[in-house]
């Protein structure tokens, strides 16, 4: 008999609510937040036990935790809610939108052999992102005292003096403490980008999807723990969707009624556009790639398709996007096949 549970969780407690398969509620019951209490609540739960819980902090232990004592463990995004409110609520919401199939989205959480590298890419983009804060505040700081800063040799320690010259002695101690700050980032960014990259040549996929166009080892480091396995995209525009590549039509009042009363499609102007649902970093890091073979790679083939796009009249951004696209899709094919890259096997696609 299946046993649908929903569970909300929050840093002390957690609620759990179980459906039977006919939507009666069976029961519901609070608890610490506490591995070994949830899995003991399972396990009294009869089988067939199927959970939903939602994406949050607290999703990735959870899932780890509670996987292997469920037939089916589901991660949902938050949806919107609206009207009254509770723990209780919530946990039995969840539980019904999984008897009845309406879960609006689900969040992939399987890290398999790439728990560590995940953790360790984070880490990654955590400092790099602590060392892009930094140097914002060096440059609002030279700014408020009207010092006219542009480009990076502010930020290095060789040309730093004749900015701090600028100051008046009372600002100093700041901009001390930032350049402080933002040494000492740049140690650790180094440190754990060579942690990220040796953990990550420990895969043999690392090999495949490195020798794609556009993707050095850094790149690819990002890549493999976020995409874990190419078999969840059963094509490449369900990849492109997921890296927020893929392009969106929108419009409204589409139909009006022709003088023979007939209701027929007017021909309104749409909104085109990418989708913003994605997976950013995935974004980021496919575009940064295009990027990188129209600035540098100017001997490869993508290069070569991307001029041929230019010539055709197609706009320089939209070209971008379909270079981008492509190596999307090369980088699912190489982990799939366990290929490296071959210029000569590259079709040109939109």
């Amino acid at each position: 008999m299946d046993r649908y549970i929903g569970l909300d969780a929050h840093s002390s407690s957690c609620t759990v609510a179980v459906i039977g398969p006919s939507g009666k509620r069976l029961g519901s019951y609070v608890m610490e937040t506490n591995a070994k209490a949830l899995v003991q609540a399972l396990q009294s739960v009869p089988k067939d036990r199927h959970l939903c819980l939602e994406e949050g902090p607290l999703a990735g232990w959870l899932y780890e935790v509670l996987e292997r004592h469920v037939q089916e463990i589901v991660v949902t995004g938050v949806p919107h809610s609206r009207g009254p409110k509770s723990d209780k609520r919530d946990a039995f919401a969840l539980a019904e939108m999984l008897r009845i199939g309406a879960v609006p989205s689900r969040v992939y959480k399987q890290r398999g052999t790439f728990t560590k590298l995940a953790y360790l890419a984070k880490a990654y983009r955590a400092l790099v992102g602590d060392s892009v804060r930094v140097q914002n505040r060096l440059k609002s700081l030279m700014r408020s005292r009207g010092v006219s800063v542009s480009g990076g040799a502010v930020y290095s320690k060789a040309g730093r003096e004749p900015y701090l010259d600028k100051l008046p002695i009372a600002a100093r101690p700041m901009a001390e403490f930032f350049y402080s700050q933002y040494d000492h980032l740049g140690e650790l960014r180094e440190q754990a980008q060579k942690e990220m990259i040796a953990e990550a040549r420990k895969h043999a996929v690392f090999r495949c999807v490195r020798s794609c166009p556009g993707l050095g080892d850094v790149r690819t480091s990002l890549i493999l723990p976020i995409v874990v396995t190419p078999y969840r995209f059963p094509s490449k525009r369900d990849f492109w969707s997921y890296c927020g590549l893929a392009v969106v039509t929108r419009s409204s009042s589409d139909w009006v009624r022709a003088r023979t009363g007939e209701w027929m499609k007017a021909p309104v102007q749409q909104t085109r556009g990418l989708n913003k649902n994605c997976n950013h970093v995935l974004k980021d890091i496919y575009k940064g790639a295009a990027t990188t073979i129209i600035g540098q790679a100017r001997d490869n083939p993508l290069y070569q398709h991307y001029q041929s796009l230019l010539d055709g009249g197609t706009k320089p951004n939209l070209a971008k996007l379909t270079i981008a696209r492509q190596i999307a899709a090369i980088t699912l094919a190489l982990w799939r096949d366990k290929e490296v890259y071959d210029p000569k096997k590259l079709a040109h696609e939109s």
